[in-house]
């Protein structure tokens, strides 16, 4: 089962990932210390968290972790302004990211610590 939108904010808020602004459904945060982007997207029980695309070639490591699920192919969302934008259906173009849900509060945790050392290239 997947965690609740309320439980993640609560770990990104205890690992000290800041806020930056709320959007419709997509909050973003800034990875502690660092000037990293993750968004936040969804409400209630179907949220999950979105990383850059760039993150792709670790999708392996980052998928591998327990009690983490990658979504298959991209998500796509406008308010994500951090973030590539690929053309898909506009022509302008749509801001884009690897999207991933969680089983519980463990879960988060360690993909949180394991994307900070995949940027801190530990």
């Amino acid at each position: 089962m997947a965690i609740e939108h309320s439980v993640i904010m609560s770990v990104l808020s205890s690992l000290e990932c800041r806020t930056n602004f709320t959007i419709k459904k997509i909050t973003e945060y800034m990875l502690p210390h660092l000037k990293e982007p993750v968004y936040l997207h969804g409400s209630a029980s179907d949220c999950q968290l979105v990383i850059r695309p760039a993150y792709e070639v670790f999708l392996a490591d980052l998928s591998g972790l327990e009690g983490v699920k990658h979504k298959h192919g991209y998500f796509h969302n406008n308010e994500m302004t951090r973030f590539p934008k690929r053309v898909q259906k506009s022509l302008n173009g749509i801001h884009y990211g690897l999207a991933f849900k969680f089983e519980d509060e463990a879960a988060v945790k360690r993909f949180i610590k394991r994307l900070i050392g995949i940027i801190n290239g530990d």
